[in-house]
């Protein structure tokens, strides 16, 4: 009698505290996770040119305190990372970010721009879609921002993918050691790889992507973050958007000073400090941005769902630029 009692009791018990168990409110849980450290991913790109300096120089730690810069080699892992929370940002080509915002239930947002343009299509010995029939062309991965243009480029010209060109997805190394092998035609390529084929490999550039865009203005880099981030993350958010703008800037009124802060930052994730004039090369054809172009996000959507890499190029909901509006405002704080 008395051990049920007991028993009894104890279940009462419980399941009281289980009940008067309250979930954090809003505020309570921005506070705790204000606490956490910002986890922010990035390539070893020059096309990641803020990143790589605001690694390099410091610049992110000194406006984030506890921030934490994670290195990745391709977009696919770097988005994987963050929609499953263990990333709050990351910079990433306007591909993956688009297709994981369509496939991931549209929690990606990009809040800022990085980068605009350094893409081409180099080729050994074509000097006309015509001369590409029957060639090997390579892009650095199946579904990425360059393979994507590249396959859209090719139908527009006529050519079949597979009956008239061979298009195979490479590391940008390997596309670069076969092309000085003469074992490809030729690749579209991000920055510094193009100038380098260039430059080590005799090539000549057959396309170079602004020319197909409105304005000579394409995205290569954006800064993403999730909805979850944003709301929970938007302190530390705006920390993080400063110091962007702040290089941004630098880069926009001292390139040349800028430019060089890039190769020292990329020799030391590297190890390989890129050549002077294949830097200046390079830079030639990269713009730094911080204001997304929707109508240029949805041309891009448009291509990679003709393709069949996305079922969809509604992006509605993909642009959130409501911490930059705060960041770069007359009176905001510094």
């Amino acid at each position: 009698m008395r051990i049920g009692f007991l028993v009894a009791s104890l279940t009462v018990l419980c399941l009281s505290v289980a009940g008067c168990k309250k979930e954090p409110s809003k505020e309570e849980a921005a506070k705790q996770a204000a606490a956490q450290p910002l986890r922010v991913g990035f390539f070893p790109n020059i096309t990641h040119a803020q990143a790589l300096v605001g690694n390099g120089s410091g610049a992110f730690k000194q406006a984030v305190p506890n921030i934490e810069l994670k290195m990745f080699n391709a977009g696919p892992a770097a988005m994987e990372a963050l929609t499953s929370g263990s990333l709050e940002a990351s910079y990433v080509g306007t591909g993956p970010a688009i297709n994981t915002f369509l496939k991931a239930g549209r929690e990606l947002r990009i809040i800022a721009v990085a980068v605009d343009g350094g893409a081409v299509l180099v080729t050994k010995t074509a000097r006309s879609p015509a001369e590409l029939k029957g060639k090997t062309l390579a892009s650095p991965q199946l579904g990425n921002t360059q393979d994507i243009a590249l396959r859209h480029w090719l139908g527009q010209q006529g050519l079949k993918v597979g009956q008239d060109v061979t298009v195979t997805p490479l590391s940008n190394p390997d596309i670069l050691g076969l092309f000085l092998n003469g074992k490809i035609e030729g690749a579209w390529v991000p920055e510094p790889w193009g100038a380098r084929m260039v430059a080590e490999g005799g090539g000549h550039i057959l396309v170079d992507e602004r020319d197909l865009w409105p304005d000579k203005r394409f995205h290569t880099t954006v800064l993403v973050t999730t909805r979850k981030a944003l709301e929970e993350r938007r302190e530390q958010l705006k920390q993080l958007l400063r110091a962007h703008v702040a290089l941004t800037q630098q880069w926009q009124q001292q390139p040349d000073a800028f430019v060089s802060r890039v190769n020292e930052a990329f020799g030391k994730v590297t190890g390989h400090p890129i050549s002077e004039p294949i830097l200046k090369d390079s830079f030639s054809r990269l713009d730094p941005a911080l204001e997304a172009m929707p109508a240029q996000l949805e041309q891009a959507a448009r291509h990679a769902q003709q393709l069949g890499f996305i079922p969809s190029s509604d992006l509605s909901g993909l642009v959130d630029t409501s911490l930059l509006r705060e960041v770069m405002a007359p009176d905001a704080k510094p």
